[in-house]
């Protein structure tokens, strides 16, 4: 079907932090080469993610989790908190009964993250499959929340529609008696660790004119081979 006119653009390329009128940022903080990486991806992750606290970044844990559910492959992201990383892959915590991003990787273990460091025009991208922690290593990261995150993790049905705010206020305090005069709160069975199993690692720098560094950790075998890729 032909229409008529195009509507009006509400937003048409916007230059936000741009001194050059009309033009977009461009990136000159750094460069990126094969020879700059580490053997490994996560040992790679671990040294950008210490020179993102250096350079004062913003929460460099926060970080884009993108699942998509099928058989209809409708994806959907959320902004969440790396909690952990170590050689396997790196742990987010959620819950794991009625979420959105349950629901996902319960039919499609697949998953996606994106970081995006500003202030230091890098992002890395990942993708893998993702696995639960067992709730023996879930109550190590349970425990160091404060006690409300604790009760809020059993009060909240996330994802569930509810009647108003007082509804979740109510569940909380169902939730505090429950737990009064306990400083040691179990961790919800429908609660706890995912890790994504990376197989795919990509490091970004960002250059001018666009003329991006992208560098591509691929697991081939029991190795990783690592690929330029053009911006």
């Amino acid at each position: 079907m032909l229409h008529s006119a195009a509507p009006s653009k509400r937003i048409f390329a916007p230059t936000g932090g741009s001194t050059d009128p009309g033009h977009a940022v461009q990136y000159q903080r750094g460069a990126l080469s094969p020879s700059d990486l580490s053997p490994s991806p996560t040992a790679q992750f671990h040294t950008w993610f210490n020179e993102a606290l250096a350079a004062n970044v913003y929460q460099p844990e926060t970080v884009t989790l993108s699942t998509c559910s099928l058989p209809d492959g409708k994806p959907s992201a959320r902004v969440v908190f790396m909690k952990e990383l170590d050689d396997r892959g790196f742990v987010i915590y959620t819950n794991m009964g009625t979420s959105r991003k349950a629901a996902d990787m319960a039919s499609n273990p697949q998953a996606a993250l994106t970081f995006w460091w500003r202030e230091l025009e890098r992002q890395v991208r990942v993708e893998g499959r993702t696995e639960r922690l067992s709730p023996e290593e879930s109550q190590v990261y349970y425990d160091t929340r404060i006690r409300g995150s604790r009760i809020g993790a059993w009060a909240s049905p996330q994802s569930q529609v509810l009647e108003g705010r007082e509804e979740l206020e109510k569940r909380v305090e169902e939730v505090e008696k429950r737990f009064e005069g306990e400083e040691k709160i179990p961790v919800p069975e429908f609660w706890g660790g995912v890790r994504v199993v990376p197989e795919v690692v990509e490091f970004w720098q960002g250059r001018e004119s666009r003329l991006h560094d992208r560098l591509r950790y691929r697991k081939e075998g029991e190795g990783w081979v690592v690929e330029r890729l053009s911006p």
